[in-house]
């Protein structure tokens, strides 16, 4: 008989569909999440099936990647390899079996993954699968209305401005953004994630510079004023009872916490539980689950702040979806910190993608 709650039949395994790879810049992070997802879960209780997205988007049955994984764990390559044989995406997740519960786990960094793209695809498959729906993705995923949402709902947030591709054609916008927001300031693509394209400013020039660059990546961008503060992740986790996990800190070993340093250089600290006096760890969940709910987020999300002491306390600064699996990201270590290891995690996320599709199908069925 199946769970209630889930749809679940128990004794069964599931069939857990891992997509990773993707179309944007942020191809190689996904791999390596996958790896790690891979090398985590419980063969006992899941049936793994690796499907690789390439970077001009055709899905492919991962045969390397799960002829590693049959090996073991220890078999598994550092970062998944994208190749494998052409399958049509519905077929890719569609139920094997009539009985077999299926849930699709899609790490998916940035554009065309974490946006709601491949999200809407997963809701006309009708089949479950870990992380926010349609609408929180691309919420969260578009900066400029993540923040515009978080300005109607009240939640605290650096300056910012947004811009469009056609805005930069005026030679007055670098004045203008340095008058309203000064030196220094960011710039950032509105859908990216990863840190990339994201640049410090410090002079009109550079300004100039920054928008350029962030345009290369998408036709929106968003420009914030520096704050001078410490930055502190907190990893949020459910559905309509969210929870948040211990907050975590970065000290950037660059100028800004940028790429190189989230994935390969391995300069920055990362200090979990963040050193934070207990009340405002309090105020920092609390502010983290208001904010995952005020893009109606389900499944997990990490939210990032600015802590400014002694000025304007704990700024929100953007949610990730779909945050890195790594063996550095801060998300499943910030679990780990608060007594959820990394298997038992995954459980979890895979419980919710069952418990929130067999809600939603109550109301269509």
């Amino acid at each position: 008989m199946a769970d209630d709650r889930t749809g679940a039949v128990p004794g069964l395994r599931t069939r857990l569909v891992v997509l990773f790879g993707g179309q944007s810049a942020e191809h190689d992070v996904s791999r390596v999440s996958a790896r790690h997802v891979l090398a985590a879960v419980d063969p006992a209780r899941y049936e793994v099936e690796p499907i690789a997205i390439t970077k001009d988007g055709r899905w492919l049955w991962a045969e390397e990647a799960a002829k590693a994984l049959a090996g073991g764990p220890e078999a598994l390559p550092d970062s998944l390899p994208a190749t494998g044989t052409a399958v049509e995406p519905l077929r890719a997740v569609q139920r094997v079996a009539d009985e077999q519960p299926v849930v699709v786990f899609p790490l998916l960094h940035g554009p065309l993954g974490e946006d709601g793209t491949v999200q809407g695809l997963l809701e006309v498959a009708g089949v479950p699968y870990v992380g926010c729906g349609v609408l929180s993705s691309a919420l969260a995923m578009d900066k400029a209305m993540a923040k515009e949402v978080f300005a109607g709902a009240g939640i605290p947030q650096a300056a910012f401005v947004t811009l469009h591709a056609e805005d930069a054609e005026d030679p007055g916008l670098a004045g203008r953004l340095v008058e309203e927001l000064g030196l220094p300031l960011f710039v950032k693509p509105a859908n990216m994630g990863s840190s990339i394209g994201v640049s410090k400013a410090r002079t009109l020039a550079e300004v100039d510079a920054a928008v350029a660059t962030a345009l290369t990546y998408d036709e929106w961008v968003v420009c914030e004023e520096h704050i001078d503060g410490r930055e502190i992740e907190c990893a949020v986790l459910g559905n309509r009872r969210p929870r948040a996990s211990v907050p975590g800190e970065i000290e950037p070993g660059a100028d800004f916490y940028d790429y190189e340093d989230k994935y390969f250089d391995g300069t920055a600290k990362l200090l979990i539980p963040a050193p934070l006096p207990s009340e405002v760890v309090a105020e920092l969940q609390a502010l983290a689950v208001r904010a995952y709910e005020a893009l109606r987020c389900e499944g997990m999300a990490r939210v990032d702040f600015f802590y400014d002491e002694g000025g304007r306390g704990l700024l929100v600064n953007e949610i990730n979806t779909i945050p890195g699996f790594t063996p550095i990201s801060m998300y499943p270590k910030m679990w780990e910190a608060s007594g959820l290891p990394y298997a038992q995690l995954i459980d979890e996320l895979v419980e919710l993608a069952l418990e929130r599709h067999a809600r939603r199908r109550r109301r269509v069925d």
